[in-house]
């Protein structure tokens, strides 16, 4: 995966930095740096790719990546639109690996830590009563300065450290070849799908975008993401109409066609290879 590094600033080495985000909408490219990052979103909803992953957030997220771990959280079209009331409210800490495996020489603490930083290679989706607990510790620690900042700090880390209630995101083999040349490029591809998945979109359109041929965009891309332009594309659809399918005020036709499908039969189909089940029987099976 070809991305930018990003040089996140810290004061030392046994430090760690907290950023609020409030505002209309995400902004940062396609990137990595080298350390680790944990995301929660308080509110807001869109796309997320990490690593090779391709998916959805929405409010409540938490997601802990490692060091060097390409991503990008980009919102949803509506939320740049002028005067949409939306809004997203985001805490992300950034600390050193380091930071936590030099805390004590005790083995049987240090152990649960550095196989946790070890998983987040891969990125950890956290959810169930492991997000609820953290979620409520990341609301005091925005406040907190001084000790009392790495105390609930080092309390998060021990929940998330302990916990089973994650789903890797990133694939086993995904590794991070980055080119600083092609950074660019990958930037403008990823961000230009993820607003204009709804409709058409033609390789001509997508390799002119980074003026290349066709045929160059189509090895140029899976050469970087380890996947077709078109199962890119699929993935990032599909993982749209998961969450069109939980408005009970839209048929399945509805969320096909806003989803850039101009057919049911290639939806259900697209649908069923990513899921193992029909759009209908997801709707079923979450209770809808």
């Amino acid at each position: 995966m070809k991305s930018q590094f990003i040089d996140v600033k810290l004061a030392g080495k046994k430090t760690i930095q907290i950023k609020n985000i409030n505002q209309q909408y995400l902004d940062s490219p396609f990137h990595f740096h080298h350390l680790c990052e944990l995301v929660w979103v308080e509110k807001g909803y869109g796309k997320r790719i990490v690593g090779d992953n391709v998916d959805n957030f929405e409010d409540g997220d938490l997601v802990l990546m490692g060091p060097n771990l390409p991503h990008i959280w980009q919102n949803d079209v509506a939320f740049f639109e002028e005067k949409n009331n939306l809004g997203i409210r985001s805490t992300v800490i950034y600390f050193p690996p380091d930071f936590l495996l030099n805390l004590t020489d005790e083995q049987h603490i240090v152990s649960p830590i550095e196989d946790l930083i070890n998983r987040a290679d891969r990125g950890l989706a956290f959810h169930g009563t492991t997000k609820k607990l953290v979620s409520k510790i990341l609301i005091k620690i925005s406040k907190e300065t001084g000790l009392s900042k790495i105390i609930h700090f080092l309390e998060i880390i021990g929940v998330l450290s302990v916990s089973k209630e994650f789903t890797y995101l990133a694939g086993i083999t995904f590794k991070n070849a980055y080119d600083e040349v092609d950074t660019g490029r990958i930037h403008k591809v990823y961000q230009h799908l993820m607003q204009n998945f709804h409709r058409d979109i033609d390789l001509k359109e997508i390799s002119n975008l980074i003026h290349m041929t066709p045929n160059a965009f189509c090895r140029f891309f899976k050469s970087r993401t380890q996947k077709t332009f078109t199962q890119f594309l699929n993935e990032l659809r599909i993982g749209h109409a998961t969450r069109l399918l939980q408005n009970e005020n839209l048929s399945v036709a509805d969320v096909c066609y806003k989803c850039g499908y101009n057919n049911l039969v290639n939806f259900n189909r697209f649908f069923k290879s990513i899921h193992q089940i029909t759009p209908t029987e997801y709707r079923k099976k979450i209770g809808i």
